[in-house]
């Protein structure tokens, strides 16, 4: 793996996970859990790659009209694997971000949350971005209106950039979305101009080493010439 071009910066649109629990006659959230379990897996891999940061899109803002029991089995999974790894979490190095809205999460996981996100503010091996209650356009209109309330008279691409909740985090370089589904679907919309996007036909529990060494050998036969000619390969 040393010898191929690495991304910084990974995006992944977690997708399949209730298809997969179809697939095995389960039910929807069962699909759910081996989906958050496929999340410890690649962050332990993209570790060992050397991969500094990954975005994931956990929950959207439009995920809300999904049955109450889905979504409430949901958010229950997330505070259940933040119990089991908290301290793993930490001690691996692992550093929790968070774009989205938590406001709206009942108060008992928003403070498991926010515990985490302290926690593990100094650690450097990995920032992992979670996208929860987050949607792309809703990210750029906060910006807008926090611009708006600073009074910055001349804003750049830069400036606008400072505003964004990922202005922390290097310039994303590639995106998978799992299951075959050819859609961005309001993801990390200003931040995915120049990414290499990628479509992989397996579900988002399938997700293990094996399949993020084929993702990222995709991504080194890419050439990024982001509008000019071809650059060359590292």
């Amino acid at each position: 793996m040393k010898k191929i071009n690495l991304p910084t910066h990974i995006g992944i649109i977690l997708d399949g996970n209730g298809r997969w629990a179809i697939k095995h006659s389960l039910p929807r959230l069962a699909g759910h859990e081996e989906g958050a379990r496929a999340i410890k897996r690649m962050l332990i891999a993209s570790k060992k790659f050397g991969i500094k940061a990954v975005s994931v899109f956990a929950f959207s803002t439009e995920n809300w009209k999904r049955p109450k029991e889905e979504v409430d089995g949901i958010f229950k999974i997330l505070e259940k694997q933040i119990d089991e790894n908290f301290q793993d979490f930490i001690n691996g190095g692992f550093k929790l971000q968070i774009s989205g809205n938590l406001n709206a999460l009942e108060t008992p996981l928003k403070t498991k949350i926010e515990k985490l996100l302290k926690e593990s503010e100094n650690n450097t091996k990995l920032i992992f971005n979670v996208c929860l209650n987050y949607g792309g356009r809703a990210e750029i209109v906060d910006a807008c209106n926090k611009i708006i309330k600073s009074k910055v008279k001349n804003v750049d691409e830069k400036t606008f950039e400072s505003f964004l909740q990922s202005s922390n985090l290097p310039p994303l370089d590639f995106v998978i979305r799992t299951s075959g589904e050819q859609r961005i679907s309001n993801f990390m919309l200003w931040q995915i101009a120049y990414a290499e996007l990628y479509f992989p036909n397996f579900f988002w529990p399938q997700f293990n080493e094996k399949k993020l060494v084929k993702c990222l050998k995709e991504y080194s036969k890419r050439s990024r010439r982001f509008g000019g000619l071809t650059q060359e390969k590292k």
